[in-house]
């Protein structure tokens, strides 16, 4: 299966990501270390994308474009592969749909904005060995000290309220309209993201066909 996954920053989808590849037993492909390989491997579309970066530039649609391409065409994306923040716009979207790359199903992971907020503004983690917590639903068992290490517990800073919500809003302006895009297509599904992580999996499976 080759699989786009999507849906708002705390939705869950890297868990469900790592779910599905095992499951799959195909590869979950992240851009960021997509775009970070291509550079370090010095491939011309990589040294293209350095050159963007180091003058403080977007790299362009065409060349992420490129660098997903490049990517997908390895062996061991044969079987399939799940592409994770990837597309972010309708463009991109657009852009891989001309490039060829062939999509079985696109699934957007449904989880409420509030819901979301909640759920990131409560995360901690180590300050000394980075061990995540979460206040509501995975406290330490003193407040405010590490279980591991005994070290301090800290909020990352985009992880304050305010700062979910704008990242929110760029997901709903700049990458939901992708929805639309491949719902005319007839690739898109739909799981709700719920409180606990089985009933998430069990939602995912069934919107794929997955269930046994």
């Amino acid at each position: 299966m080759n699989l786009v996954l999507m849906g708002p920053p705390g939705a869950g989808k890297g868990t469900q990501g790592e779910l599905l590849a095992k499951k799959l037993g195909i590869d979950t492909i992240s851009t960021g270390v997509m775009l970070r390989t291509a550079i370090k491997e010095r491939t011309e579309i990589g040294k293209l994308a350095e050159q963007y970066i180091n003058d403080g530039k977007l790299v362009p649609d065409d060349v992420i474009v490129s660098i997903v391409k490049e990517r997908l065409a390895k062996p061991d994306c044969e079987k399939g592969f799940i592409l994770d923040g990837f597309p972010r716009t309708t463009a991109q979207a657009e852009a891989l749909t001309e490039s060829g790359v062939k999509i079985d199903k696109v699934l957007s992971l449904e989880v409420e904005d509030e819901v979301i907020v909640e759920r990131l503004s409560s995360r901690r983690e180590c300050s000394k060995c980075g061990a995540p917590y979460n206040v509501v639903s995975n406290k330490p068992e003193t407040e405010g000290i590490c279980d591991k290490c005994g070290g301090e517990l800290i909020q990352r800073a985009d992880d304050n309220p305010s700062t979910i919500r704008n990242r929110l809003n760029v997901y709903h302006t700049e990458t939901e309209p992708i929805k639309k895009y491949y719902e005319k297509l007839g690739l898109l599904v739909t799981a709700k993201g719920e409180e606990e992580l089985a009933d998430t999996t069990r939602n995912v499976d069934k919107a794929l066909g997955l269930e046994v």
